[in-house]
């Protein structure tokens, strides 16, 4: 009796004793995770302090310190009224293509992935390797094909050029049919149905709570994807009304090396900050839900 007791008080003489209020600290891993970090946040340190400066003081002065003027506000009127307030139009666009291609991928994945894991029917194995193998082939591969079918239909320099390629989300499908066949137990549906709910029903009360941080976490996804697509809309688009953010701030960047035309450098760094602050919010007040939409099935009860 003595001998156990004694044995938990050397171990904690020694720091050896770990509880789960207590976890075992490495420094190598501290060490690794202080470089990710610093890493990371030295871009956004950067644009931060790059978008208060003048034109000049962007190429006079040490990147990672401020200029001889604090120019931020001066900065962001400029960006936001340059060219009849282009910016906006480009945002609006931008804000448009999410809504309507990262919403509706959304959509079409969780209820594609919930029909795909909850009901078998005919071909099922076929439209899951389907899924898998389109998961493996990357969107630039699909590019030029899809550029000439849009073409041929006369829907390219449009909107629905970019909205209707954003739908399909291969890897969202697929997430949402992983976590829908665990998220979802099967006696809860056959309840719903013994009460008398519809198939509709039993999906939009008893199931898509269940399906929460999962369709948070695909919506993450596929609003950074649309939100920073570049390749895309710089095949489809050629009308710069329509351009979105990615598109317009590279015709800002380039703008200087075209005949005659005028060096904007410190208004593509503002609103390269203005294009991150949204996805900065979004990741912020959804990192609940996304957390846990990414540990779905990792323990099993």
């Amino acid at each position: 009796m003595a001998l156990t007791t004694l044995r938990p008080a050397a171990a904690r003489s020694r720091g050896t004793l770990h509880t789960p209020g207590r976890p075992k600290r490495s420094l190598l891993l501290t060490i690794v995770t202080g470089i990710v970090l610093v890493y990371s946040l030295i871009p956004l340190i950067w644009l931060l302090i790059n978008s208060t400066k003048s034109q000049g003081d962007l190429f006079s002065t040490f990147g990672l310190w401020f200029g001889s003027e604090f120019n931020f506000f001066e900065n962001l009127a400029r960006a936001l009224s340059y060219d009849d307030g282009i910016f906006l139009r480009w945002l609006g666009n931008t804000l448009l293509y999410v809504v309507a291609g990262a919403g509706g991928a959304t959509l079409l994945a969780v209820l594609g992935g919930y029909a795909l894991a909850k009901f078998e029917f005919p071909g099922k194995k076929a439209v899951f390797a389907v899924v898998i193998g389109a998961v493996a082939v990357p969107g630039t591969a699909l590019a030029v094909p899809t550029f000439w079918m849009f073409s041929s239909m006369s829907l390219t320099d449009t909107p629905w050029a970019i909205i209707i390629p954003s739908l399909i989300s291969p890897f969202g499908l697929y997430l949402m049919w992983s976590f829908a066949k665990e998220a979802i137990p099967a006696d809860l549906m056959e309840a719903a149905r013994i009460d008398g709910a519809s198939e509709l029903r039993t999906f939009w009360q008893v199931c898509l709570p269940l399906l929460a941080p999962g369709t948070v976490t695909v919506l993450l996804f596929t609003m950074v994807a649309t939100w920073n697509n570049y390749f895309l809309p710089l095949i489809m688009l050629r009308d710069p009304d329509w351009f979105p953010l990615t598109l317009g701030l590279n015709q800002w960047n380039s703008q200087a090396a075209t005949a005659g035309g005028e060096a904007i450098f410190d208004l593509v760094l503002m609103g390269s900050l203005l294009t991150i602050i949204p996805l900065i919010i979004a990741f912020l007040f959804l990192q609940r839900y996304w957390q846990s939409g990414l540990s779905a099935g990792g323990v099993k009860e």
